[in-house]
């Protein structure tokens, strides 16, 4: 009886991770709240995965790596497309509409409540989850290679590490455990690890500390001072030493047999006594660096704290940032580092590389975004789809005019009445029909329908994205509203949407967080849609929301002038006209073009520039030199469609 309850209870809190997307899933019409299952926004706080249309081969791999990460009991929901094959199988289907998503969510409620006390849970493995093997510099982790060698800037033998591990060595140990402490979305970092940007704090903080210490990593620790100084008693030649393990001397150049880093020249000079200071001093409180820092390396924190006890010395002019090894002679870690890149402040810094994507909370599904961190800082990011379509292409066997038409609608899933109408505009053309004005209106309503239901999914995420609520709840209602209603629901719908408006302008919040945030670099070309309309108004985050507010009243407009929306169709092109068509549609996030060539009533070959195209190539200027949070907002703020990047 006791299990029954426990069961019913599990079934009853059904959370689910909705793959692409939140935002794919309104957009085909789906109300998950309404069904009674909360969105998690990580795959572990997630018991259902719930897949929302066909997913492209990239896509396939980062799913089987979020199913892997949920936690038992779990199961799989797939809606108007057959499971992918990297994943073991469907527990429920359906159809792609919300009256098929409320019948499948009662039947898989019934299995959870079946499987809750399940004796021997299948195992889950796929491909996508074993791990590659890479290799890396120890010193410098922005080296890294597929094939075991030695790294070009220092010469030191590259580390094997299975992809997703950071740099096996221990000063990178704190970045390895930030960067899987942060990434709880998952995903595997050769392609789909994420990471929320708040807690990167601890990283910020290791840095800092870390900088300001830096020569504690001085490689003389281990040095005999009494042998070294008869050493250089005896003679004054050039002798070479390895910068990581200074108890290796040679006579000669050559390598580490220890490490295989090349061997340092240092010249020997009398010892006046310059190189020490009161006893313990610097070891001392190099022990207590550690102790305070414990994510360092347990062996080496012992190894310096013996350290201090054996030799009690410290080191000559270390006081945070000053250097003074010519009593040693030893290379330092400023020298072994000087390569490295170089923060805003002149230090030398490790960077870390961490993607975001393709499924993360306040971007849109199928984006991977991938940003290198100093801290919090951003220091460079650049963004890539991981489900558009090409360019240009030829079709196999050629495709007729109507299924090429619902294959570009379908491969835009956040505006397919933009592209059915450009495809269909593009046919018509290449077929040398006049431009319709009979079915004009119709067209344009239905156009500017979606732009305002295309304006309030953006403010729906972005606002998740922000952490206001109130905003993502009352945005993502009206565009589930907005997105069938006729002429007349539009029109009843306006004061709703006014009362957003107002209510936006009304949180200073909100503005104080957007203000100066994403402002586009001088001389950004080729701007299009709301984020070209913006540049004049400040070009910042702030101004792009607006921009989009203020374009639902203006599509409203339009739409009360034309008659009621109507679903592109393209009109009789006959069966056997050839010729090339091309044409132009404004779609909610800029212009889009299509050039067709038809043969024999045959779409033979496209060629398809879009907006976003243009404008994932703003995400490198936005990022830069912007602290984690911000640099976010400002590649949500552009509103990008990664199923209308195309490559």
């Amino acid at each position: 009886m006791l299990q029954k309850l426990f069961s019913r209870a599990l079934a009853s809190n059904l959370s689910c991770l909705v793959v692409p997307g939140p935002e794919i899933a309104l957009a085909h019409g789906l109300d998950v709240k309404a069904v009674g299952m909360r969105i998690a926004g990580t795959p572990r706080d997630a018991s259902v995965l719930l897949i929302v249309g066909k997913l492209p081969e990239k896509m396939s791999e980062a799913v089987a790596v979020l199913f892997a990460q949920m936690p038992r009991l779990r199961a799989i929901l797939v809606l108007g497309a057959r499971p992918p094959s990297s994943l073991p199988g469907t527990d429920v289907s359906g159809d792609l509409s919300q009256a098929a998503l409320i019948e499948a969510v009662a039947r898989l409620k019934q299995v959870m409540a079946k499987g809750a006390f399940a004796s021997s849970p299948e195992d889950f493995d796929s491909s996508v989850l074993h791990a590659r093997t890479e290799y890396v510099c120890p010193m410098h982790p922005e080296v890294v290679e597929d094939e075991p060698g030695s790294c070009p800037k220092c010469g030191m033998d590259l580390v094997a590490r299975e992809t997703g591990e950071s740099t096996p060595e221990h000063h990178h140990d704190h970045e390895h455990e930030h960067h899987h402490h942060g990434h709880d979305h998952g995903e595997h970092e050769d392609e789909h690890e994420q990471c929320h940007g708040h807690e990167d704090r601890e990283h910020q903080n290791h840095h800092d500390h870390r900088q300001d210490h830096e020569p504690e990593h001085h490689p003389d620790h281990n040095h005999d001072h009494s042998e070294g100084e008869g050493h250089k008693q005896e003679k004054a030649e050039t002798e070479y030493t390895c910068p990581m393990h200074p108890e290796i001397v040679r006579d000669e150049p050559g390598s580490c047999p220890k490490c295989g880093m090349d061997l340092v020249a240092r010249e020997d000079m009398e010892d006046d006594g310059g190189g020490e200071e009161a006893p313990g001093h610097g070891n001392d409180h190099e022990h207590q660096h550690h102790h305070d820092h414990s994510d360092y390396d347990e062996h080496d924190h012992e190894h310096h704290q013996d350290d201090g006890h054996e030799h009690g010395h410290g080191h000559s002019g270390h006081e945070h940032g000053g250097h003074d090894h010519g009593a040693s002679g030893f290379m330092s870690m400023i020298e072994v580092t000087k390569d490295l890149p170089r923060s805003a402040d002149g230090l030398q810094m490790d960077w870390l590389e961490v993607p975001f994507g393709p499924v993360f909370p306040g971007l849109p599904g199928g984006l991977k975004l991938t940003l290198t961190l100093d801290g919090d800082g951003v220091t460079e990011g650049q963004a890539a789809s991981v489900v558009g379509i090409t360019s240009e292409g030829e079709e196999d066997g050629e495709m007729d005019a109507n299924t090429f038409i619902e294959h570009l609608s379908s491969a835009m899933p956040l505006a397919p009445v933009s592209y059915r109408l450009l495809a269909c505009l593009a046919i018509e053309r290449a077929a040398g029909l006049e431009d319709d004005s009979a079915n004009a209106g119709g067209r344009t309503g239905a156009l500017e329908r979606e732009r305002i239901a295309s304006h309030l999914g953006w403010l729906a995420r972005f606002g998740h994205q922000m952490g206001f609520a109130w905003l993502a709840n009352r945005a993502s209602t009206l565009q589930l509203n907005v997105q069938a209603a006729s002429k007349e629901g539009l029109i009843e719908l306006e004061p709703s949407l006014q009362a957003l408006a107002t209510r936006v302008g009304r949180t200073p919040l909100l503005k104080a967080r957007l203000r100066g945030i994403g402002v586009l670099p001088t001389g950004s070309s080729d701007l299009r849609g709301p984020v070209g309309r913006a540049s004049g108004k400040g070009g910042d985050a702030w101004a792009r929301l607006w921009q989009r507010l203020d374009e639902i009243p203006a599509s409203l407009d339009l739409i009360k002038a034309a008659v009621e929306p109507e679903l592109p169709v393209l009109r009789n092109i006959g069966s056997d006209v050839s010729g090339t068509g091309e044409t132009t549609v404004e779609t909610p996030r800029g212009e889009s073009r299509l050039k067709v060539s038809l043969e024999h009533g045959q779409v033979t070959s496209y060629e398809l520039d879009t907006a976003c195209s243009h404008h994932i190539d703003l995400v490198a200027e936005l990022v830069k030199g912007r602290e984690l949070g911000d640099a976010l907002v400002a590649v949500g703020s552009i509103d990008l469609s990664p199923w209308e990047v195309i490559s």
